[in-house]
């Protein structure tokens, strides 16, 4: 099933929240990326029929994503850590069962399953008011799960939570993810879900400044400076050939290695094969420093400068 966003924009009196946006999500994972502020949870706010645009529509499927029916298809799970702090982690999920309607003894089983899942069987008696923020964040994600939707919206869900329940909330996510749902998982930490998100939505300052794989987004920033290291035992004479080069902006010579700072990598790491191969330069190691998803983020955040 997919979420879709048609020319949205949605106004705070004077201020904008989100402007223009238009892009479909799903199947699949999608990773919503901005900093504080650049429009993230308006956007989910919007798919999740919390909020209706000032302008334009958010559907799910072929329903308006703030209709009843449309509500019977997605789980949410928001950023806000406010609960029913008396209730136990157990009683919350279930009594989220019982509001998605469900039968007694069918939100007593599908309560239990979900707890397996996040990984909060052994400690789901525990009460909300004494449970650690991770333990809260994988009782949101839980009863986000609780009418199995085909639609998944996470508001920053590995915030706060150790590597290890990193690892276990990214497999379960990915296993959704693999039944054909479709999850729009928000986050200001681009690395934190690099290799979960099969597709990338890049916002900031309310608009869609980029959008695809990780690869394809990288593909499209040939123009963005990128530095460079490179191991070598001939250090040194690789620097003399490389500083005339027209896409080299400066080099920093260590005793083995070379920092490269280029304006163009693409056509760089061209010319540094040609130049390489022709004279027979020993290259142990070559890795870019700032290619990574944080740096691909903030760049497009800022913009060129």
């Amino acid at each position: 099933m997919f979420l879709t966003f048609d020319h949205v924009t949605k106004f705070y009196g004077p201020v904008i929240g989100v402007n223009n946006v238009s892009c479909r999500i799903g199947p699949g994972i999608t990773g919503l990326f901005g900093a504080n502020g650049a429009g993230k949870s308006t956007l989910m706010k919007l798919a999740s029929g919390q909020l209706r645009p000032s302008q334009g529509t958010v559907a799910v499927g072929d329903r308006r994503a703030w209709s009843t029916e449309a509500k019977r298809h997605f789980g949410y799970s928001p950023d806000i850590n406010s609960f029913y702090e008396e209730m136990t982690g157990r009683e919350f999920i279930y009594v989220m069962a019982r509001l998605y309607g469900l039968a007694k003894a069918d939100a007593r089983a599908r309560t239990e399953e979900v707890l397996r899942e996040v990984g909060m069987i052994d400690r789901a008696g525990r009460r909300l008011a004494g449970c650690s923020h991770g333990m809260r964040q994988r009782v949101k994600l839980g009863q986000a799960l609780i009418n199995d939707p085909p639609i998944l919206l996470l508001d920053e869900p590995l915030s706060g939570i150790d590597p290890g329940g990193r690892r276990e909330i990214s497999r379960l996510l990915l296993e959704q993810g693999e039944k054909g749902k479709t999850i729009l998982i928000s986050s200001h930490i681009l690395v934190e879900t690099e290799n979960l998100a099969d597709s990338v939505l890049i916002i900031a300052r309310g608009r869609i400044v980029a959008s695809g794989t990780l690869v394809e987004i990288r593909a499209l920033l040939e123009d963005r400076p990128l530095t460079v290291e490179i191991v070598s035992d001939d250090a040194r004479q690789l620097a003399a050939l490389l500083v005339a080069e027209p896409d080299v902006r400066g080099i920093e010579l260590r005793p083995d290695s070379l920092l490269i700072r280029t304006r163009n990598p693409g056509r760089f790491f061209s010319r540094f094969n040609d130049v390489v191969a022709s004279n027979q330069v020993s290259v142990v190691k070559l890795q870019t420093l700032d290619g990574g998803a944080d740096a691909v983020f903030n760049y497009l955040q800022q913009g060129p400068r």
